[in-house]
């Protein structure tokens, strides 16, 4: 089956979810990314939304955190701050699943501001839960499309840690957990290179060259001495995320592919 980069993203994200594991759900990419996981290759994982859903099972994919759909397809619902003091800061949660506006080299997020925070280009959603999820998942995941513009040298504003300065940083900064281990997108995979936490491209998705990525990154981008080549999703994946679109779209009476 023919398939769109923005599926290949989808799919690729999905596959790192691990069956069994506690998710921590941001809303957009990360939401749809985590629920086809749930109805593909990991039917057993729990996900958590901040405002408060436990083994959320959403038919269509949330507006919002407040999304009716959580609260009712999930196997309970607490407060939310339940959700951040018991699970999140206990350590309970597995994978944070984020998205971003922005991302630098270590995997630091921004999704305040474009621009000199006083006079801003762009204001942005703002931070959400994403800070804490950042710091305190045991493992954090982030999907978005890249871009110079989104994959920069230098964040206009640090919202979310990842490895901060590098190195060591993260645990100078006394964060528990391992910080962002994948960044997925839709020209590659990236994770962070041992020692210096600096990502570095570990797989293509099929069709793209290397100097695609080199044009859509805003730093120098390396490339981990053994690079790989995504697998194409499956004719089950990718009729699972189309239904699942399908759904959605007829859900909120969005037209086809806005889900």
């Amino acid at each position: 089956m023919a398939y769109s980069t923005n599926e290949m993203m989808t799919v690729a994200a999905a596959r790192r979810l691990k069956n069994g594991s506690v998710c921590f759900v941001g809303i957009g990419l990360p939401s749809k990314a985590a629920n086809l996981a749930r109805l593909t290759s990991s039917p057993d994982v729990v996900l958590i939304y901040e405002s408060g859903p436990i083994g959320a099972k959403p038919s269509v994919l949330p507006l919002s955190i407040g999304d009716g759909e959580l609260a009712e397809t999930a196997d309970t619902v607490v407060p939310t701050g339940e959700i951040f003091r018991y699970w999140l800061q206990g350590g309970r949660i597995d994978v944070g699943f984020l998205g971003a506006a922005q991302v630098d080299r270590f995997g630091n997020i921004n999704t305040t501001v474009v621009g000199d925070y006083h006079q801003p280009k762009v204001r942005l959603p703002g931070a959400g839960g994403a800070p804490e999820i950042a710091g305190s998942a045991k493992s954090v995941l982030i999907i978005l499309k890249q871009s110079a513009r989104s994959f920069v040298d230098k964040l206009d504003f640090i919202t979310s840690v990842g490895h901060g300065e590098g190195g060591d940083s993260r645990k100078r900064l006394g964060l528990p957990g391992a910080g962002p281990v994948g960044i997925i997108t839709d020209l590659c995979i990236m994770e962070p290179e041992a020692g210096t936490h600096e990502f570095v491209v570990t797989a293509l998705h099929p069709g793209v060259t290397r100097e695609q990525v080199v044009a859509a990154t805003g730093w120098p981008i390396r490339f981990a001495p053994q690079v790989s080549t995504t697998d194409e999703p499956t004719e089950i994946e990718l009729t699972a995320l189309r239904d699942l679109e399908a759904r959605t779209a007829a859900a909120h009476g969005q037209a086809p592919g806005e889900a």
